[in-house]
């Protein structure tokens, strides 16, 4: 870890002028989405591109971060012109919502808001990219809808205590979960994160897993390496 950030691999993360840090939840779900062979990616909030730089690296895709706090948008555009994939991806600083329709995507990753029920906390920036009163899930999910190619994915991470809220409002879009990974910080432990990818067309049955981060030492568990292999150092 540098002083104001990250050092992975093939990229290092700079996050000081960003609300959110550099965290697991982000490095879970860049290394999880089942994007392989992507065309085009779009990361909605992609704060300091941390997802966005994991996808670029895993594909050979064209990939889109929107970020509508302008410190973070910044840090990203940084971050990603120092890394190998400045050419073909590309930050927006917007609301998800200005995008154009035309330019739809065959994957869709975001590690959302949540917390929607805790009292906001004091700094604007951090709550915007902490709690649903900006973007809400039904208003992700809406967009989302509307920016995915037909036969498109969508893959997330949620608190375990926000899944069902957050795959209501995927259905209500007709986009259905195909693939889960229970996230358990240790053995034992109640499931803390819930990795997921949702589908148009028809309800599948769930491909469902658990991934359980560190052992009773506190050591990181052969699958949480494996997962993570291509990005820590």
């Amino acid at each position: 870890m540098a002083s104001s950030g990250f050092n992975f691999k093939q990229f290092h993360v700079a996050h000081d002028r960003c609300a959110m840090k550099v965290g697991t939840d982000g490095v879970l779900l860049g290394a999880w989405a089942g994007v392989a062979g992507a065309s085009r990616v779009l990361d909605v909030g992609c704060g300091s591109g941390l997802i966005t730089l994991m996808v670029a690296q895993r594909t050979a895709a064209h990939v889109v971060g929107v970020e509508i706090d302008a410190p973070a948008a910044e840090q990203a555009i940084e971050n990603v012109a120092a890394s190998p994939w400045a050419h073909r991806i590309e930050i927006v600083h917007a609301d998800v919502s200005d995008l154009c329709p035309d330019e739809k995507f065959d994957h869709i990753v975001s590690n959302p808001p949540f917390f929607a029920e805790d009292l906001l906390p004091p700094d604007v920036a951090r709550a915007r990219a902490r709690h649903t009163a900006g973007l809400t899930f039904e208003r992700l999910f809406r967009e989302v809808s509307r920016l995915l190619v037909a036969g498109g994915h969508f893959h997330a991470i949620v608190p375990t205590s926000a899944y069902d809220a957050f795959a209501f409002c995927a259905w209500e879009q007709r986009l259905y979960p195909y693939r889960r990974t229970d996230v358990v910080t240790r053995p034992g432990k109640p499931v803390r994160r819930v990795l997921v990818s949702f589908a148009g067309g028809k309800e599948k049955p769930v491909l469902r897993d658990e991934l359980v981060l560190c052992d009773a030492r506190g050591l990181r568990t052969a699958d949480f390496q494996k997962l993570t292999a291509d990005f820590y150092l």
